[in-house]
């Protein structure tokens, strides 16, 4: 390796590892930020604490790390400018390629790192972390609901005004409500003067011992015309005893708690696996249904057709042939089966609607390791040139420029994702949106550092404006 590999790679480190650590902290602090409700008055020790946030941590690599590709390549290669360090090379004859390739093979090696990382200790992480969640739950009952707000836990969302007891094992004023499938709406409201919380270490499910209380259910009729009624069932009890897989307590993710993390936790191998027994499962449900509604509405399979032979024409109003008392039979009859072939297909549609979702989340997942490598190579492409054309270093440019482009793709990314997971978008779409949006400007910005072109060429902008004032004023320029 030449002197000039070593010292350009030296500096990179240097200044990568700083930025590196510091944005590391600022991460783990917003982590810290995001679970202060989960973490504070729960009475855990700091052992806890600690392996709560370390199982934590790594998901936070895939913002850290690009970030910091990128404001440490315009630091380095700003301050290389901004020295005239690269004059001097170039006066040598050292071109910004040639100044770039040992960085490159690095940050290729980075890439390759940052995939098997995000592919195998990410999951790893995300497993111990939701177990860890689960586990706290089973020994503290009192971390699975907080007092004076509402907590959801699996199909549950519980509120207490007050816990009390050694362990916060005994609630007062309770107030459940039951979600409904397919987010219709909350259906049922359970309310209980008191209650005990009951767990056991070797068992996965809470125990929720309800005292004194009163349980009101909607009744949801299957036809439309009698849910206008707004039926509803309401009852008393002593004492209810509710069953809470604590599992279901693990099912919500930091960044949308509507959106399912299991996908997370699992590898490339994995989610292929997963992905094709996904996309078997709901082809399979797919043609089932559509057989039974073909069979509920009396549409034959092609191989049963066969030809009618009729001895006489049918008449155009069929409901001729009956007496009124048949015909209104009969039409009730058509009401009543139309009324339940469409419920079942509304329901048929969310269930697959809930599906299509699941498979969309574990596509987005297996693109996102490789978004991660190829997301450090393209800001190390984005932040070099930048610098060389800046040519501004420290802590002042550098880090507006690398907020400013590093949002950007953040947000392009997020917006990707979300569309995707709502089928608007193809998840692979939606995964390399950011990558495919901003990699002509590192494109662009490689070719005018390479060429000595600015980062604005205000010959472009102005020329236009001098021509246009020596027509409007001609004998000003004379």
């Amino acid at each position: 390796m030449k002197i000039l590999d070593r010292y350009l790679l030296k500096t990179f480190l240097t200044t990568f590892t700083t930025v590196f650590v510091i944005l590391f902290f600022i991460f783990i602090l917003q982590t810290v930020w995001l679970f202060i409700a989960e973490l504070a008055g729960k009475d855990l020790d700091l052992i806890m604490v600690c392996k709560f946030l370390l199982f934590a941590m790594p998901r936070i690599i895939p913002l850290v790390l690009p970030l910091s590709v990128l404001l440490s390549s315009i630091m380095t290669f700003g301050n290389l400018a901004e020295n005239y360090e690269f004059a001097a090379m170039k006066s040598a004859g050292i071109s910004l390629q040639r100044a770039m390739k040992s960085l490159t093979i690095f940050i290729l090696f980075l890439s390759i790192v940052a995939f098997f990382f995000a592919n195998n200790v990410i999951p790893y992480a995300e497993y111990k972390f939701i177990n860890f969640r689960k586990n706290i739950a089973q020994l503290k009952p009192a971390l699975a609901i907080a007092q004076g707000q509402f907590n959801t836990v699996g199909m549950y969302s519980i509120k207490v005004d007050k816990k009390s007891g050694a362990n916060g094992n005994t609630l007062t004023g309770i107030t459940i409500h039951k979600k409904a499938l397919y987010g219709a709406g909350s259906k049922t409201v359970i309310k209980a003067k008191n209650g005990e919380l009951i767990s056991n270490e070797k068992s996965s499910n809470l125990q929720l011992v309800l005292n004194n209380g009163y349980y009101y259910e909607d009744i949801v009729p299957v036809k439309y015309e009698e849910r206008s009624k707004l039926p509803f069932a309401k009852s008393s009890f002593k004492k209810y005893i509710i069953n809470i897989d604590l599992s279901k307590l693990n099912t919500a993710d930091t960044d949308d708690g509507s959106i399912t993390n299991t996908n997370n936790m699992l590898n490339i191998s994995e989610l292929n696996y997963t992905l094709d027994s996904l996309h078997k499962n709901i082809n399979v449900e797919i043609a089932s249904f559509s057989e039974n509604i073909n069979e509920r509405i009396g549409i034959p399979k092609t191989t049963d057709i066969q030809p009618i032979q009729s001895k006489k024409p049918l008449p155009d109003n069929l409901l001729s042939l009956f007496t009124n008392k048949e015909k209104f039979d009969i039409l009730n009859i058509a009401v009543s089966s139309t009324e339940g072939t469409l419920f079942s297909i509304d329901s048929t549609s969310s269930e697959l609607e809930m599906k299509q979702k699941n498979i969309n989340n574990h596509l987005l997942a297996f693109y996102d390791k490789l978004v991660i490598a190829f997301a450090c190579f393209l800001m190390f492409f984005i932040g070099a040139p930048l610098g060389a054309i800046i040519r501004k270093g420290g802590l002042g440019l550098p880090i507006v420029f690398a907020v400013l482009i590093f949002i950007s793709f953040h947000f392009i990314n997020t917006f990707g994702k979300r569309i995707s997971q709502e089928a608007e978008l193809s998840p692979f779409l939606g995964a390399w949106m950011s990558s495919f949006v901003l990699s002509p400007l590192a494109i662009l910005l490689t070719h005018r550092a390479t060429n000595d072109i600015g980062l604005i060429n205000m010959d472009v902008i102005l020329v236009p404006f001098q021509k246009l004032i020596k027509k409007i004023f001609p004998s000003q320029n004379n």
